[in-house]
């Protein structure tokens, strides 16, 4: 028997009740929480001013012609610093070194969006060739090439301490996840910037060889020149630092877990801006000339210790995996092979997924978009529309908490703890696909900005249609790449 249309109307009345009332319970049900232990990141912002460096050489027995040479599936194992627990702090106050901190991180996402403009619009690198003066030295003025990473201050905010040569001088590098690359500054100088470290001499060592015009390492740089048959490099940075001189290949020694011979890298002469304190760059990204890709290395994992932490993590290569890690797709652009980009699928706060579209957070034909995680960068930058549902999202649920009375660079959404020592804030997570998730430390959404109680959340939009996880929201985490299975492993409390 058909309905009568009074009877249709009340189901349709009902129906949209239950709808409202489901709703309803869905926003009053308690949400996910988890502690922020406001105390303890103020003490830090405290000790981390008033920190002092100390100069200390790993310890190594005496080289011998029975020391080991590891290739392949060896394992290494290296330590890793924050760069203010290596550089004297040249800051008044903790909101001066954020601010600081915080153009750095500015200055380094540029560059990578830049560098993945370029390889997707496909720049001709033959017209990018090295120019000459009438010393024949590069000048590097006369290029325009992508930023890789960099800043006012140091190019970085992690080091390692490695040696180079025979017998091996030890010298704290920058570690970067985006970059290719390895280069050390070398004497003779003709342009050196400030380092912790003795400048390397390569006439010192009797492993250093200079690559030939010829060799597929010299083929391999995207802007490279040739005199005398020897192969010359220039890496430039989109803010003017840059480094240039003469590829070689050396030996390199990671501390007392082995050496490797012939690790092509470059030998800087001509050294401009944003490296202070480093005595140049080790390139953990994807491509031919990175340390990994020369390692031949299946896997390399690294634990990120606290920034205002005077403690040290690692850095290993080919070492084993840890149980109990969410792992994610590890995949690559076609466009660019130096970037590791991540099989990201959205965010939940307080145990509820947040309405961000997953193709957000997908790489197109053409290689855009997309999200990469790099040590680099200091804030996980999202897609406007990304960042500002999550953004809404923990703000709806943080109403009843203190709003601080104005916003800090690149953050638009900060709280005043001050009267605080610890505060219940919601649970926030990053989604993997196939119901896996990472629930991140409150630490590592929000973080301290001033030495008074001034706590910002550690996200921040980007115009661009790449996504970034930055190294805030990696601190404390063992963060492993599984090269040979292609996975993304993040370990919390295996550090």
């Amino acid at each position: 028997m058909a309905s009568s249309p009074s009877f249709s109307l009340l189901a349709v009345v009902f129906s949209l009740l239950a709808s409202t009332t489901a709703f309803s319970r869905s926003l009053s049900r308690p949400y996910e929480t988890t502690i922020l232990d406001v105390v303890s990141s103020l003490h830090q912002t405290h000790q981390i001013l008033s920190f002092h460096p100390t100069r200390t050489n790993i310890n190594r027995s005496p080289e011998s012609e029975s020391d080991p040479v590891f290739l392949n599936a060896s394992s290494f194992s290296l330590e890793l610093h924050s760069r203010e627990t290596l550089l004297e702090s040249q800051h008044r106050d903790y909101r001066s070194l954020v601010l600081a901190r915080l153009e750095r991180d500015s200055a380094r996402v540029a560059g990578i969006a830049s560098k993945v403009r370029l390889a997707i619009e496909g720049v001709d690198r033959s017209k990018l060739q090295p120019a000459y003066d009438d010393d024949t030295r590069i000048r590097p003025e006369d290029l325009s090439t992508p930023v890789v990473s960099g800043a006012s201050q140091g190019s970085g905010e992690y080091f390692s301490r490695i040696g180079v040569g025979t017998p091996p001088k030890d010298m704290f590098m920058v570690l970067d996840t985006g970059s290719d690359v390895n280069w050390i500054q070398c004497q003779p100088c003709s342009d050196c910037y400030q380092q912790s470290d003795p400048v390397f001499n390569p006439s010192s060592s009797s492993s250093y060889s200079s690559l030939s015009c010829a060799s597929p390492q010299c083929s391999a740089l995207e802007i490279s020149a040739c005199r005398a048959d020897k192969c010359l490099y220039q890496v430039s940075y989109g803010d003017g630092s840059f480094t240039v001189g003469e590829f070689a290949t050396e030996t390199v020694t990671f501390g007392n877990s082995g050496k490797v011979n012939r690790v092509a890298l470059g030998c800087g002469h001509d050294n401009e801006g944003l490296f202070v304190g480093s005595a140049g760059l080790l390139g953990l990204g994807g491509g031919a000339l990175s340390l990994t890709s020369q390692l031949k290395a299946k896997s390399f994992s690294y634990c990120l210790v606290d920034r205002d932490s005077g403690r040290s993590w690692s850095l290993d290569f080919n070492s084993a995996r840890l149980g109990g890690e969410v792992t994610a797709p590890l995949l690559r652009n076609h466009k660019i092979d130096t970037f590791y980009y991540l099989g990201l699928t959205g965010f939940s706060v307080g145990g509820r997924s947040v309405a961000i579209p997953p193709s957000v957070f997908a790489v197109d034909e053409s290689g855009r978009g997309g999200g990469i995680v790099d040590c680099g960068p200091a804030v996980t930058r999202l897609q406007t529309q990304a960042y500002n549902s999550l953004r809404d999202a923990f703000a709806r649920l943080t109403t009843h908490l203190k709003s601080a009375t104005t916003s800090i660079s690149l953050f638009d959404t900060c709280y005043d703890f001050s009267s605080l020592s610890t505060v219940k804030v919601p649970t926030v997570a990053l989604h993997f696909g196939d119901g896996k998730y990472l629930d991140l430390p409150a630490k590592n959404y929000l973080i301290p900005v001033d030495s008074a109680g001034t706590f910002c959340f550690a996200f921040a939009p980007t115009s661009t249609p790449l996504s970034i996880v930055g190294n805030v929201q990696q601190q404390g985490t063992r963060v492993s790449f599984d090269l040979a299975n292609n996975l993304v492993g993040f370990a919390t409390n295996k550090c």
